[in-house]
């Protein structure tokens, strides 16, 4: 039943595609400006280099600075370290392919993979300040506060997650020595394979994100009020802007952005889901925790605005 309701859905937008070829031209259009212009030369140093890191096991050169500290905090293992780093620093979805591809190699455990999903995947810092603060808000008073909630919240949802997927145990530990973090070997085949693996990357998130931009095209000539309050969440860089132009007071508009910011939109997941699927990590799981974060994130915006 569920795959003939996916396949009428195809069918159906197949035909509103055929109906307004000038949405889908200018959709398609933007999305490729934006992954040609922003994610590609954004992720692809990231992806080259971390690739590198996990597939060599030099992560151990950051884990042995970090890990501890991140250990302690987060209760990861030493290798887990790493894919905080990058989920926290480096955007999406950074975080969500290097706990997927610590997984696969075997440096990390599936269920040390989840957890890491759980808060590890997020919006980089830069992404937040360029975007979201400067050119969307244009209120750079308010950089300190969004950089904090929107780190904190994903933050505050790891205390919850731990208990599910840690259980009694004190902190997760890596599989073993040789799986672990101790390869620190490299050769000009294993550079060609970590390219290779990083473009094949960003064409996908290229793909969703035309597509994203694609279905919030059409969805803009739908004049229902609930599909326009709903278009924000495909794709959070023209949802924001679609936010940031209703009608709605600042103390509303405020703690929508930082929601939609820390969720990351339906095209982040759908970008999550192709990174993870071969370690076998569930994205539904994920979904609810990236709800859980906005959510959190939402109801401390609230709250640095009645405090401050």
């Amino acid at each position: 039943m569920f795959r003939n309701f996916k396949g009428i859905g195809i069918v159906i937008l197949f035909f509103v595609m055929l109906v307004f070829p000038k949405a889908v031209f200018s959709g398609a259009s933007e999305g490729l400006l934006l992954w040609f212009q922003i994610v590609l030369p954004t992720l692809f140093p990231f992806l080259l280099i971390s690739s590198l890191l996990v597939g060599t096991g030099n992560i151990s050169l950051i884990s042995s600075v970090t890990g501890k500290f991140l250990s302690l905090l987060f209760r990861v293992s030493p290798c887990g370290s790493f894919a905080v780093i990058t989920g926290f620093l480096c955007g999406y979805p950074m975080g969500a392919k290097t706990a997927a591809d610590m997984v696969v190699s075997g440096q990390i455990t599936k269920k040390e993979g989840q957890y890491l999903l759980s808060f590890c995947n997020n919006t980089s810092p830069v992404f937040i300040m360029n975007f979201l603060v400067w050119k969307t808000l244009n209120r750079e008073e308010l950089m300190m506060p969004s950089l904090l909630i929107l780190i904190i919240s994903p933050v505050i949802v790891s205390f919850f997650t731990r208990k599910i997927y840690l259980g009694k145990h004190a902190r997760f530990e890596s599989p073993s020595v040789s799986a672990g973090c101790e390869k620190n070997s490299w050769s000009f085949r294993e550079i060609d394979a970590c390219i290779m693996n990083s473009f094949e990357t960003l064409v996908n998130v290229g793909g969703y994100i035309m597509l994203f931009s694609v279905l919030l095209t059409i969805g803009k000539l739908i004049r229902i009020p609930i599909v326009t309050c709903l278009l924000p969440l495909l794709e959070m860089t023209n949802g924001i802007v679609l936010i940031n132009r209703m009608a709605l007071p600042f103390a509303v508009k405020y703690p929508a952005l930082l929601g939609l910011t820390s969720f990351g939109g339906f095209c982040s997941v759908a970008q999550t889901k192709c990174m993870v699927q071969d370690a076998g990590l569930p994205v539904l799981p994920y979904i609810t925790e990236k709800l859980a974060a906005a959510l959190t994130a939402s109801i401390l915006g609230v709250l640095y605005l009645h405090l401050s």
